[in-house]
């Protein structure tokens, strides 16, 4: 190994069942650098992690780590911190109840000739232990007296203590306020400087020019590269992440794009927010306008599709619509005005696995109607069968339970769920993903054509192409603030920019 790396992973490589979740990925961390593992939902950095921590076992591929001859497989959490390496969690799995002193100490106490645990000691070496690390802390009080950051603070201490070289915090920001963050980074900067080798997870981007020396880019289980952090300027990070060549994007210009300014507003947000998700922020969407919500995975487009929609309730703020001022508590609220919400995790919150095609069309329809006005047989089966034609729906019969459908043809049934209730206004949270082309076109059409019709569509999508040939105008989040807006000249690389934001990297 060089003399300043730590840690090498050459040609790393892991199948889940159907799936490649790495494919020949390296990976190299040097001493006393903070370096970022970045990637979209699904791109590998928590596979390469716990390949490298003893979770998973890999197919191919070898590992090296500073000052152990050969190869290292490690087959357990506890087997690679004895060999240095040490991982804290965005939830920190220490024991509130115990002293900052017990916890650093947990399973390694310092004990007494006679084989009791010698308070004395590991208090004054816990004190020392967070005093090297200029943390301001009691190591007698229990670890509940203090706020989140500083139990992971603890947390890192602990790994630390425990002669780690290397050092892994996934998502240790994501429940953190500004404060918090730059109170770990002052640490994470200080464990740098002793020669600490550190992967930083993050989807904020703001963070990692922030703290980071290096970053490794993963797309799709595979190796993207890897970048000093002034060479990769963030529009750079955005596109390598996404999968666009920012030199080579096609500038996709959009038809003559519709006066929505003049048709008549059917949602008018102002200063909606939901505390820990989403900031307050403003939104007009216009009858038959389509409105795309685009940002890098965390950014907030979900939450803020869920605020509107009363999934999760706005603490600030009013909604109209229509032009009249209304309280949605609950989706139930949202569905007696018109609302229809097609969420981005279809297995958990979409189809009821156990029940057939026409139970799941007929759902949020029998819903909105109430326990007392239920539908009858034939009503349903009419419902079910113009639905499942409409949406070119594949399968044996309106009774087949919708868990033998494929991925594409169980997100045409939750469409036509909410389809079958008529909605003005219809949110659309990642419709498309996982699901073939052919399918996806039919999808896209179908918003167009719902547009056409007068219902107003939030878009919600990981793919800007689709975004672009279906959107009249783009919102643009990141860290769960609306931070732009994008009317004209909606082309790849506006919204990339957008999205990439500001600083001195763009």
């Amino acid at each position: 190994m060089e003399n300043n790396v730590v840690l090498t992973m050459r040609g790393i490589s892991m199948t889940f069942p159907g799936v490649k979740a790495l494919d020949n990925v390296d990976f190299t961390l040097r001493k006393g650098e903070i370096h970022a593992l970045m990637g979209e939902n699904g791109a590998g950095k928590s596979t390469l992690i716990k390949c490298l921590t003893g979770i998973n076992a890999f197919e191919a591929g070898e590992i090296h780590v500073d000052g152990i001859d050969g190869a290292v497989v490690n087959r357990s959490t506890l087997d690679a911190q004895n060999k240095g390496i040490s991982t804290v969690y965005q939830e920190v799995n220490l024991c509130p109840n115990l002293s900052v002193a017990e916890n650093l100490f947990i399973g390694r106490e310092p004990t007494t000739r006679f084989g009791a645990i010698d308070w004395k000691t590991m208090v004054k070496k816990s004190q020392k232990i967070v005093d090297d690390l200029d943390m301001k802390v009691d190591v007698t009080q229990n670890l509940e007296e203090y706020s989140l950051a500083m139990q992971q603070m603890v947390a890192i201490a602990r790994a630390v203590d425990m002669d780690c070289k290397v050092l892994i915090l996934d998502e240790p920001t994501s429940s953190l306020d500004d404060n918090e963050v730059e109170k770990l980074f002052g640490l994470m900067r200080r464990l740098r400087d002793q020669g600490v080798g550190i992967v930083f997870v993050t989807h904020f981007l703001e963070q990692v020019y922030a703290v980071c020396d290096r970053i490794t880019v993963l797309r799709n289980g595979q190796l993207v590269g890897e970048y000093p952090i002034a060479e990769l300027p963030r529009v750079k990070l955005v596109a390598a992440m996404m999968g666009k060549d920012f030199d080579d994007l096609a500038a996709i210009k959009t038809d003559e794009t519709k006066d929505f300014t003049k048709a008549p507003v059917e949602i008018d947000a102002k200063g909606l927010s939901h505390a820990g998700t989403i900031k307050p922020f403003d939104l007009v969407i216009h009858k038959g306008e389509v409105v795309g919500l685009t940002g890098l995975l965390g950014s907030g487009r979900s939450e803020l599709a869920r605020v509107i929609y009363g999934a999760d309730r706005a603490q600030t703020g009013t909604l109209k619509v229509n032009g009249k001022e209304v309280k949605i508590n609950a989706p139930i609220d949202a569905m007696q005005l018109g609302m229809g919400l097609l969420p981005d995790d279809r297995k958990a919150e979409g189809i009821i696995e156990d029940l057939s095609i026409r139970e799941n069309i007929i759902l949020a329809l029998q819903a909105k109607r109430g326990m007392f006005k239920l539908l009858s047989m034939s009503e349903q089966n009419r419902i079910a069968d113009e639905y499942i034609k409409i949406l070119q729906v594949k399968t044996p019969s309106r009774e087949t339970l919708i868990k033998q459908l494929s991925g594409g043809n169980q997100q045409k049934v939750i469409l036509g769920r909410w389809l079958a209730t008529n909605p003005d206004f219809l949110i659309l949270d990642e419709p498309t993903r996982g699901i073939d082309v052919g399918t996806k076109t039919e999808i896209q059409k179908l918003v167009l054509q719902l547009a056409g019709e007068g219902k107003s569509i939030i878009f919600i999508s990981s793919e800007i192409e689709e975004m672009l040939r279906t959107c009249s105008k783009m919102e643009v989040l990141r860290d769960g603030a609306k931070v732009g807006e994008i009317t004209e000249n909606l082309t790849q690389e506006n919204v990339m920019k957008a999205i990439a934001g500001g600083g001195s990297n763009e």
